[in-house]
């Protein structure tokens, strides 16, 4: 296995089609078609059915895909610090910070305005992901700091620092009859439309069986996977949901309100590095950001 196929997996993915790969890439048909079938016999997995002249990639296909962009991300990083050896050190320091897709809207933004001028010959990419992907990662040392939810165990390669914690919290519309509540219980909730996050995540079904205990059925109207969006449909009017608190803070901007949500759960957020390796000035200057920030989104009036 090596890099072209690499490249050649993630392109036909984003194309679908031999044809389009080999035009991006600059190579035949025939070259793209030999690299991915060696590349299939190199991992002894089909990787795409052949339908109507199109590529249909298969589940193995699209996890695989994952480790693939991960290692040509490293190579891109790799190739950037060596163009900047060969020019004596002057290219700009490039910072790289995961975050959960919640976190892109205004949070972001706002934790690098002051950043930026302090730092400004650095260059910053952001990476928004799942807590799982983040976690990797860091751990690959794809990027330099990531912000995640506390879960359980981690890898012996990464350092997490708790930074902020939550608790489970009602979202709902500020005109809506749960308004008048001081705390939501399960039993509030029958028969209201739920917007609800993760499924099959294990905060997801933890929630799931807390319902089926309480003897009520769950009126789903919306599956979502970012707490940013599940509070976007709140706010329009299409249900209500349960989210930590922490995110619900993020989005108090919106014409919604949140009310402690009983049975009570608890959250824990921590700021993630790669075991024994010590943070840049730049890195570190985020790190600072990204707390500052924390402590400034949940600050109650």
């Amino acid at each position: 296995m090596n890099i072209k196929q690499l490249e050649v997996l993630r392109t036909l993915l984003a194309t679908g089609s031999t044809i389009a790969a080999a035009k991006a890439m600059g190579l035949s048909q025939s070259g793209v078609s030999r690299i991915l079938q060696q590349l299939e016999k190199d991992l002894s997995i089909t990787l795409f059915v052949r339908d109507k002249g199109r590529l249909i990639a298969t589940p193995e296909a699209i996890v695989l895909a994952r480790d693939a962009e991960n290692v040509l991300l490293a190579v891109d990083r790799m190739t950037g610090h060596a163009e900047d050896l060969r020019k004596g050190a002057s290219g700009p320091e490039i910072v790289r910070i995961g975050l959960p897709s919640s976190m892109w809207e205004n949070f972001a933004p706002a934790m690098l305005l002051d950043y930026v001028r302090e730092f400004p010959g650095v260059r910053i990419e952001t990476f928004f992901e799942t807590t799982t992907a983040i976690s990797k990662l860091v751990e690959e040392r794809v990027i330099d700091i990531g912000f995640l939810r506390m879960e359980g165990e981690t890898g012996p390669g990464i350092e997490i620092d708790r930074v902020a914690k939550g608790e489970s919290v009602c979202v709902i519309p500020r005109d809506h009859p749960l308004a008048e509540l001081s705390e939501i219980t399960i039993k509030n909730l029958r028969n209201v439309p739920l917007v609800l996050i993760g499924r099959q995540r294990p905060n997801r079904m933890a929630l799931d069986q807390e319902f089926k205990r309480a003897g009520v059925t769950q009126m789903v109207k919306i599956e979502t996977h970012t707490n940013s969006s599940a509070c976007a449909y709140v706010a329009h009017g299409l249900g209500v949901t349960i989210i930590s608190s922490f995110y619900a803070n993020l989005y108090r901007h919106l014409p919604v309100i949140q009310r402690p949500f009983i049975p009570t759960a608890k959250q824990e957020f921590g700021l993630a590095r790669a075991a024994g390796v010590p943070l840049s000035i730049a890195a570190q200057g985020l790190s600072n950001a990204l707390k500052k920030q924390i402590e400034f989104s949940q600050k109650t009036d």
